[in-house]
């Protein structure tokens, strides 16, 4: 099993939607409402080239963006099913890899719903640290959002 970061497709715009619409990836997002086609093709058209997906033997399984040396990523958490767990910890050293190899950043931070702690593990465990925490509103509700952060 070969995990590859790929730069995105046009044709990978439609197939991303219903992951990132999956409802616990929206609980745990900065952005929680139904996000509908006419919204995501917007965002796509400016953000497209940012965009990388994640494979899993051939298979686009998740997301991972790069915004200068922030970054953010959800999985096609339906697909992967057992398999997501596995699939998380690929994806983030694969990404950790692109960040501070193929993208030459020195270092590389995130934000992180304080509640998804799952996630912050992770991150934990690949040599992030959480730097800060602070409110931000998510759809209208304050949420405390942890910042972690590594260097190459």
């Amino acid at each position: 099993m070969t995990p590859v970061l790929r730069p995105a497709r046009e044709t990978d715009r439609d197939l991303v939607l219903p992951w990132r619409n999956h409802p616990s990836v929206r609980a745990v997002s900065l952005t929680t409402h139904e996000i509908r086609p006419a919204e995501h093709a917007a965002w796509w058209a400016a953000r497209g080239g940012d965009v990388l997906i994640y494979e899993e033997d051939g298979v686009p399984a998740g997301v991972v963006i790069f915004n200068g040396s922030t970054w953010s990523f959800y999985l096609d958490v339906e697909g992967l099913g057992p398999r997501l767990l596995p699939a998380w910890m690929r994806l983030e050293k694969e990404a950790v890899e692109y960040a501070f190899g193929t993208l030459g950043l020195e270092t590389l931070g995130g934000e992180t719903l304080a509640d998804n702690k799952q996630v912050l593990a992770l991150h934990r465990r690949f040599g992030f640290r959480e730097t800060r925490r602070y409110e931000r509103l998510v759809d209208g509700v304050p949420k405390t959002v942890v910042w972690t952060e590594r260097s190459k």
